[in-house]
């Protein structure tokens, strides 16, 4: 069995495929569009082939790659939420690219993981699940995320053997080769360390969000692997419901923060708290440490 990974470079991808080397091939596919070449530095294992490719315009190319029982997690995205506001022709980028992913594995009878967000959810009154129906998406890069689940259950509704599963990642935290510092933990670890103000969204700091350690990231995704759960069903993936303030309390461990309180066009008013039982109940451990990984981050920055 093969594993192909998309969007290989980026920060999740680039600290997966250094865990896969127990598996026979790896593919690694990544467009480079964000020049992360240092996530190919220094690895460690010597079953990959590295593929530089554009999965809107090279799909087929893709499926001469993949083979029956073959694996696809699919992390190829565009992930900054906030800019996402700004996409103009990119507004459905991610949507094709999930939707030609599926296609594929569909023809090659490959099995695919794919990666949502949490942030699908919206604001909310309460704790949310996967039964959740009021979905709120509030930025054109939730709202792609939501599309792609749509799409996935439909191909699934057409063509019954395909296999897959989705995960919906809360937000990432913790450090990997291709890390980035445009989600929350890291920006402000970021900011923090290099003594700039951290920026906060006024009506934020003591709102509820769902984040995910990295490591329980990969953990989720290994697990879903060898336990072979391809059910076409959707599993919540979060190790903790945290505040801003929670965050912030635990930077000043490392480093006095000065805070700057700004307006953002699409974060005002977002709270929730994301329940995991159901990924729980088919066996998944969540043992993250959200507090870890920003220590982590605060060592290698500081």
């Amino acid at each position: 069995m093969k594993i192909i990974i998309t969007g290989a470079l980026g920060h999740i991808g680039s600290k997966l495929i250094r865990s896969l080397d127990d598996y026979d091939s790896l593919i690694l596919v990544d467009n480079i569009s964000t020049d992360r070449y240092c996530s190919l530095f220094n690895m460690h294992v010597s079953n990959y082939t590295f593929i530089e490719n554009d999965l809107i315009e090279s799909i087929f190319h893709l499926e001469n790659y993949l083979e029956e029982g073959d694996v696809v997690i699919h992390l190829a995205s565009k992930t900054d939420a906030e800019k996402s506001v700004e996409w103009v022709e990119e507004k459905t980028h991610n949507l094709e690219i999930a939707t030609n992913v599926a296609v594929a594995c569909v023809r090659k009878k490959a099995k695919m993981i794919h990666i949502s967000s949490t942030s699908i959810y919206g604001s909310q009154e309460s704790e949310v699940d996967e039964e959740c129906k009021e979905l709120k998406p509030q930025s054109p890069y939730a709202t792609n995320k939501l599309n792609e689940e749509v799409t996935l259950q439909k191909i699934k509704a057409l063509v019954p053997t395909f296999q897959y599963v989705t995960l919906r990642f809360g937000t990432i935290c913790g450090i990997s080769p291709g890390m980035r510092f445009h989600t929350a933990v890291n920006k402000f670890c970021w900011q923090a360390s290099m003594r700039q103000r951290i920026t906060v969204w006024k009506t934020a700091l003591h709102q509820m969000r769902p984040y995910l350690s990295l490591g329980d990231a990969i953990r989720a995704i290994r697990f879903i692997i060898k336990n072979d759960i391809f059910d076409g069903e959707i599993y919540n993936v979060v190790t903790r419901n945290l505040t801003v303030n929670d965050i912030l309390e635990q930077i000043k461990k490392y480093v006095e923060i000065d805070i700057r309180f700004v307006n953002s066009t699409i974060m005002n008013q977002l709270s929730y708290t994301v329940l995991t039982n159901k990924i729980k109940g088919i066996g998944f451990n969540i043992i993250g440490d959200i507090s870890f990984d920003i220590k982590e981050t605060m060592r290698i920055l500081t």
